[in-house]
């Protein structure tokens, strides 16, 4: 009989929507449920200058969750994110007191230090065995302790390159804020990489049994470091970014990213224990954190509100998805 009623159910549900993931279905109603609330509560809220605002501040979060996608994907944890965006700034801007050529590599610069504590994750957690959650909360707290160094506890006083600025606040095209056309970039790279490539595919597996992939012949050491270095530099990136947005980068910039680039993968459906999600999910969940933050802006909560929002999100979908995976 259950599965006479479920043949039923699919059958009322029109062709056309029997693909779409529930989760990123519920997202997407989330987003303009939020859209109306912000409406009613102020007039400007659907103002296109105000959505083009607000895109261009979801940009640099929707880079950030890109990365922290490919590593949920397999089933692990990315905790060093706010320190390695802070550290992909500041080496960004310190890379422009070196005249034109430093200005030059000052972007290219600071995502490689990203990839490279992204690296020191990946071959911690691929080829050692260290638990994620151990290594990267390790990795941010050497990453803080360096950048704390470097500055000697005081405000950085580099100041962000042309280019970065141009990057992150800049119009290449009429209207669009340039970036929105880098999160564009990144996002149809990642959806060619998670959809084209053995390395997406190998992501999905390893995250749906990696014993199972490892017998199948994927390299589940080689594609854990690749993913922890992805997820190391694009948070650089999305530092980067965020230093060109305020013309320098300052310490801690990185804090206010590591539960909503989290909350924003989760909210778009892809499973915390890994093996499920596709970005536009992640795309939508963005999006609704994002509008979140301004209502919540807006309505004047603190931030210790809105962190306990962002954690009661990550702990319920945790204990949805985490039921459905043991299901």
């Amino acid at each position: 009989m259950s599965e006479e009623a479920s043949s039923m159910r699919q059958l009322r549900v029109p062709a056309r929507l029997r693909g779409v993931d529930p989760a990123v279905a519920t997202a997407f109603g989330c987003i303009i449920l939020l859209l109306l609330a912000g409406s009613i509560y102020s007039p400007n809220f659907l103002s296109p200058d105000y959505l083009l605002q607000q895109l261009k501040v979801a940009s640099f979060l929707g880079v950030i969750a890109t990365g922290m996608m490919a590593v949920i994907l397999l089933g692990q944890i990315d905790l060093s994110v706010p320190w390695v965006v802070t550290t992909g700034a500041m080496m960004a801007c310190a890379a422009t007191a070196y005249g034109t050529a430093g200005s030059v590599l000052a972007i290219p610069f600071g995502i490689l230090c990203g990839a490279a504590i992204g690296l020191v994750n990946g071959l911690a957690v691929g080829y050692l065995r260290i638990p994620s959650m151990i290594i990267t909360l390790a990795t941010n707290a050497v990453a803080q302790g360096l950048m704390v160094v470097y500055t000697g506890g005081f405000s950085p006083q580099d100041s962000a390159s042309s280019a970065m600025r141009f990057l992150a606040t800049g119009y290449t095209i009429s209207g669009l804020p340039n970036g929105v056309l880098v999160w564009l970039a990144v996002g149809l790279v990642a959806v060619f990489v998670l959809t084209r490539t053995t390395f997406g595919r190998s992501l999905y597996a390893i995250g749906n049994r990696e014993r199972a992939a490892y017998l199948s012949g994927i390299d589940t050491r080689c594609i854990t470091l690749l993913a922890f270095v992805m997820s190391g530099g694009l948070s650089a990136l999305g530092g980067v970014l965020l230093a060109g947005y305020a013309s320098k980068a300052s310490q801690s910039m990185g804090d206010a990213y590591l539960l909503p680039s989290i909350a924003a993968v989760v909210l778009g459906g892809t499973h915390v224990l890994g093996g499920k999600g596709s970005y536009l999910g992640t795309v939508a969940g963005v999006i609704l954190i994002t509008l979140l933050q301004s209502i919540l802006s807006v309505m004047q909560i603190e931030e210790a509100g809105r962190q306990l929002i962002y954690g009661a999100v990550i702990i319920g979908m945790l204990l949805l998805y985490g039921r459905q995976k043991l299901a």
